[in-house]
């Protein structure tokens, strides 16, 4: 008889607890498979530790590795949010409010009426990319089409 998978909660996020811990935290918002690797080794649990094997003050402790890294002596270089442009420090974001803190960070870009400021208003590429011929939404792609007209048929007028 097959083992029953628990689901398990953790920062907003449903896991699968029948996946080791550090493939199953990397479906969190703002984990990436290094920071995953660190969070497991600040752990102290093997590899192929399933989630669901995880005792309850272990999941807590994962929590509490995952919301605050620097405790646990994480490198900052794996963290997602190395300079922040208020405070200027170091932190890890996950979740809903890796959301929010990416359109506060556009919505200052567009105040401060800089390049990329501009390019996020009116829905442009920032990134180098053309917008000639590529881009769904991009103005140069949208209204009238430009291109090779059909020839009229033959015999009709």
């Amino acid at each position: 008889m097959p083992e029953e998978t628990r689901i398990i909660r953790i920062i907003g996020t449903d896991l699968k607890g029948d996946k080791p811990v550090e493939i199953a935290i990397q479906k969190i918002k703002g984990i990436s498979w290094s920071f995953a690797r660190a969070v497991r080794v600040a752990l102290g649990v093997p590899f192929n530790t399933k989630l669901q094997d995880l005792s309850d003050d272990q999941i807590e402790k994962l929590v509490d590795i995952i919301q605050n890294p620097q405790k646990y002596g994480i490198p900052v270089w794996l963290y997602n949010r190395r300079n922040d442009p208020e405070t200027g420090k170091a932190s890890h974001i996950v979740g809903g409010e890796l959301d929010l803190v990416h359109k506060l960070d556009i919505k200052r870009l567009i105040n401060m009426r800089n390049y990329r400021g501009f390019r996020h208003m009116f829905n442009y590429k920032l990134r180098g990319q053309r917008t000639r011929s590529h881009g769904a939404n991009v103005r140069g792609r949208s209204g009238r089409t430009v291109g090779v007209a059909k020839k009229p048929r033959r015999g009709k007028k």
